[in-house]
Order: C-alpha cells, then structure tokens, then sequence
C-alpha cells in the first residue's frame, strides 16, 4: 500500500465508496462494503508501550504502525518504501551519509507541520531514553554521548534545510534502513505535545487520546488500560484515503480461547493480530472442520521461542557474580553452567513439545538450526544445533558435572501467560521431571511483569522468544545476544556476553549482507555452541477471520495497516 495517496475528493465521495462495488469475490462479483465499518478484535495482555521511544513488544508495533508514521516503511511485502520522506534517500559514495528530502504535506493529526527539526528531536529524544529500540539508531555518529548523557544534541543530525534531513553514520551499515523502517523508535513525535506534560521524558502524553499525537492515518480515541482501546480515521489525514475502516475496537483482557467464542458469535472480526495466538485446540478444531477451515489462514510466523538462561546468576551462570557486560561465557572450558544449560536442553523432545503445544506442529514445528529462525539470513541449517537433538541420557549425564538434580530443588521457570506459553511451560515440566528428575516449579505472568522480572535478574531459566524485525543477522545479534547490550540490560536480559561473538557481529556490520553473511554465521556457531538459548520452536502464525473480512493479512513480520481492510456486507 502506498501511504502517500491522493486524498480523497470530499465527504460525500467517501461516504459512496462504502455503498458501491469495489473489488471482486470471486469472477465477476460485485463486493458492496457494510454500513457498520467496524474492526473489532481481542487481545490477552494489554500492550507494553504505545510511545515510539519506549516499544519493545511486537503487540505494540501494530498501534503504532497505525497512528505514527516513519522516514521509510515496509510495505506488506517487506519492501522499504518512503513514507514520510518523499524518496528513499540519497547516499554518500562512503556508505556515511543518508540525506532525506521530506514531505511537505506530512502533518500531525493535530494540525501541526512536520519538519527537519521534528526528526532530530525524535531521534535524540529516543537515544536519551535509551530503551530497547534506542539501538535502530546507534548508527548515527553522536549517539552513544546522547544515551549515556554527555551530550544533549545529536551531532550527526542536521537540517539543511526545513525539509531536508541530514543523518552522518559512525561507519557504513548496510541494515539501517532496515532499522528506520521498523515502526517503533524511529517514527516521529511531536516536541509541542510533549513538552506540554510535566515530563517529555515520560509516557504520560500516551495514556490520554487527546495528548496521543501523531502522523498516521489513525488516531486514538478510548484508552482505558487492561480493558479497552478505540481508535478512528484521522480526518483530512495527509496521505488521503484512510480506508473503509471507521473504528477499530480493541478488547484487552480476553485470553485466547474466549477471542475465539466471541469470533464464532460474529463479535470479532479476527483474530490473531497484533501478535495475539488462536488456541492450539481451536486450531485443530477448525483444520478438523470443512467449514470452518475455510476461515483459518496459516502464515510462517517469523519467531523463534526458547529457555533463556540467566548467565550472571545463579545454577546456569559460566561465571556467577559476573557484572552484566563483562564476558559471560568460558570459550572452550566445560564449566557446571554449560552443562546445566545442555542437560536442560538434551532433555527435551522438541517434537512432542510441538505436538502437544503447537496444535500438532501447526503453530509452530521443531527448531534444529539455532536461534535465528529458519528461513532467515542467518539461519545454520536444519539439524545443525547439537544441543536440539533429544538424548535424555546425554542430559542425565550433563546434570551430573552440573551438580546433579537436588541442585536444582526450588528451581523456577518463568514465562508470560497465554495459552500456548501455559501449554509450553507445562510440557518442559514435564519432560524435565521424566528425562532429569528435577521438578521445576511454574511461574506464570503477564508480559510486562515478566520483562521487569528479566531486568531485575530475578529470571534463572525463562521463556525467550524474539520475532524478526528484518532478514538480516544484525537484528539477532545486536539486539539480543552483545555484551553492550547485556551491559545496559536492554534486550539481552539474560546478560550473554561473548566478546568473539561481538567481534564477528562488529566486522559483518559494516559489510551489506551478501558479504557479512559468513562473519554472521561463525557468530551464531558461537552463540548456539554456548548455548545463549535452548532454542525450542519455530513460529507459524494462525489467524480467524470473517468470510466477509477483506484486506487483511500479515507478511511474517507485520499485520498489515488497517487502511488496507474493508469489511463486506453480509
């Protein structure tokens, strides 16, 4: 979809496209959209953060993809495309410089023109915050003395001109583009709102719709935390057409299989998005049924979910004691944390755990090529993990040079509730009471509970699960398993730190991925051989939705924008 389209002529041509046909069903059939323009849909937990500096959960890009827009974006195919800029941008001979030659009909739905100076505020604000998404742009030259509090201006970030943005790199990085598209830090804010609360700094403009100001074709107009979101097109939106959608109702709350009854009633119009999973169980209810089937959608999910290990503290630690930062793992020593970490991963079977959790591996299927998901750059190959094979008396031996099972009374798993985490949860207990006779205690929580839990270092064995955010290496590495990360306890919260890896990831940064790629692979060798992650499941993503529901649709990444979704009459 192309964001910059014409706007449309007037109210009245509008209200027409609503009523006449506008596509087709099937040869030769006219589609007539229903009066009731409403997408409704449910969700489990609510999200974590609605403010582009602060996001960090997959549930979250979805808002924000809707109501703020970016200097680039990725189309449904996961092509980068210009958004707010009017071009991609120009790019020095020296891989250093990114000039951007912005839109002038961008606008915040306020009113208020977005220019240069609107960019560099977002970006230094962002950097400032320093949260999880900080690092899309680390690449600029002055980011580091922004985040740690040295400097107060961005010195790599310059405006020409009012609609000219200058952005000068510490060195070339062929994946920042990839970075700037993702709609989360990079999507810019407006300093007037937010300077207008006691505390620019803070999320409180988020949490009232009249302070939730941004640039995309949709605006927020309920919020009330834990139970509902509402939000509406944003009228004379600067791009033009906003879609057929005149609502979209969110209920916050609804586990899994009640979205699923409330869509068999007609209350839903799907479900599955925002990064929302249908019951395993409903799955096969509905691959079992001719009907219903017709309304099941799978989509390759691009997620890899996993045991994290705490390696500062506790049972399963190279180094206990260790400060988050400082290196983590003993290269080529056989230390009780590694063999605690493999004696917990041997001992799994992947393909009953994806049998029992995954709807008989239609969720989700067994992972044997290491964190990154298959089907990705990056990715070492089927089998190629040697700690996914299930050897139950490998693991027992492995528990042995751990300390053995009483070591690990008392010991907790922790993860966040759904479904299919709960079903997940409950087959490693199982299967780690069979194959090592250590009996772990469940501990379950919502989303945001669990990440301040990881931050606190208060999680020795967890759920880990990362979606990609874009097909290169980078993503992985930079944003999950570095020592900078581990040190600033953002994104890498079990603290992994191996400086061979971050060597390797610092040399194939600066190469486009054709020619990183092999620096890239060597690290994730590294990183499975130390087993950073007990890798359990790639993703597969199901989705309901009405047989009168058109224009939807997820890319493996992204749902796709819901200026895109119309629904027919029925």
């Amino acid at each position: 979809m192309n964001r910059a389209r014409i706007r449309a002529v007037s109210a009245t041509a509008v209200a027409a496209l609503l009523t006449v046909a506008c596509g087709t069903s099937g040869v030769g059939t006219p589609q007539t959209l229903a009066s009731d323009q409403t997408f409704s849909f449910g969700m489990a937990n609510d999200v974590s953060h609605l403010d582009p500096g602060y996001v960090d959960a997959a549930t979250d890009m979805t808002f924000l993809q809707n109501t703020f827009d970016g200097l680039v974006r990725f189309d449904e195919h996961l092509r980068i495309v210009p958004d707010a800029a009017m071009q991609l941008p120009d790019v020095s001979s020296d891989g250093m410089t990114y000039t951007f030659h912005l839109r002038r009909a961008v606008k915040f739905w306020n009113g208020d023109q977005v220019k240069a100076k609107d960019w560099i505020y977002t970006f230094t604000r962002t950097l400032r915050l320093n949260k999880a998404n900080a690092s899309n742009l680390e690449a600029i030259k002055g980011a580091a003395d922004v985040e740690n509090g040295k400097s107060q201006t961005l010195a790599g970030a310059s405006a020409p001109d009012e609609y000219t943005l200058k952005a000068e790199l510490n060195a070339p990085a062929g994946y920042w583009l990839s970075q700037l598209a993702m709609p989360t830090a990079a999507m810019v804010v407006e300093q007037k709102v937010l300077e207008s609360t006691s505390n620019p700094d803070s999320e409180t403009w988020t949490r009232n719709p009249a302070t939730y100001v941004g640039t995309g074709p949709f605006k927020m107009t309920t919020r009330v935390p834990n139970q509902v979101m509402e939000f509406e097109p944003v009228a004379n939106w600067w791009g033009g057409s906003t879609g057929a959608l005149r609502k979209i109702h969110v209920d916050i709350g609804v586990q899994d299989t009640s979205q699923v009854k409330k869509f068999e009633s007609g209350g839903y119009s799907l479900v599955g998005m925002a990064n929302n999973l249908v019951d395993p169980d409903d799955v096969l209810r509905y691959q079992a049924d001719p009907t219903r089937k017709k309304l099941l959608t799978l989509f390759p999910g691009a997620r890899t979910t996993a045991v994290g290990f705490n390696f500062v503290d506790g049972l399963f630690a190279d180094k206990p004691g260790a400060t988050p930062g400082d290196p983590t793992t003993t290269s080529g020593a056989e230390t009780p944390g590694h063999a605690a970490r493999a004696a917990f991963s041997l001992a799994l079977d992947r393909a009953l755990l994806a049998n029992v959790a995954c709807a008989k591996s239609i969720t989700c299927f067994p992972a044997t090529g290491g964190p990154i998901t298959k089907g990705f750059r990056g990715y070492l190959g089927d089998n190629q993990d040697p700690y996914a094979k299930f050897d139950p008396m490998m693991a027992k031996a492995e528990l042995q040079k751990a300390g053995g099972a009483d070591k690990f009374k008392g010991l907790q798993y922790r993860y966040n509730e759904s479904t299919q985490n709960t079903k997940i949860a409950q087959n490693l207990q199982s299967q780690w009471k069979a194959n090592l006779g250590v009996d772990v205690q469940l501990v379950a929580s919502d989303f945001p509970t669990l990440q301040n839990d990881r931050k606190a270092k208060r999680v020795i064995i967890g759920r880990e699960s990362w979606g990609v955010d874009y097909d290169n290496p980078q993503d992985w590495f930079d944003n999950l398993f570095t020592c900078a990360q581990a040190k600033v306890q953002r994104g890498n919260d079990q603290a992994y730190c191996n400086p061979t890896v971050d060597s390797l990831v610092q040399t194939a940064n600066t190469k486009q991925i054709n020619q990183a790629l092999p620096d890239y692979m060597k690290a994730n060798q590294t990183l499975t051989h130390d087993l950073a992650w007990a890798t359990l499941t790639y993703g597969q993503s199901p989705f309901l939705a009405q047989s009168y529901l058109r224009g939807w649709g997820f890319n493996s990444l992204y749902d796709y924008p819901w200026s895109d979704i119309k629904i027919l009459q029925h």
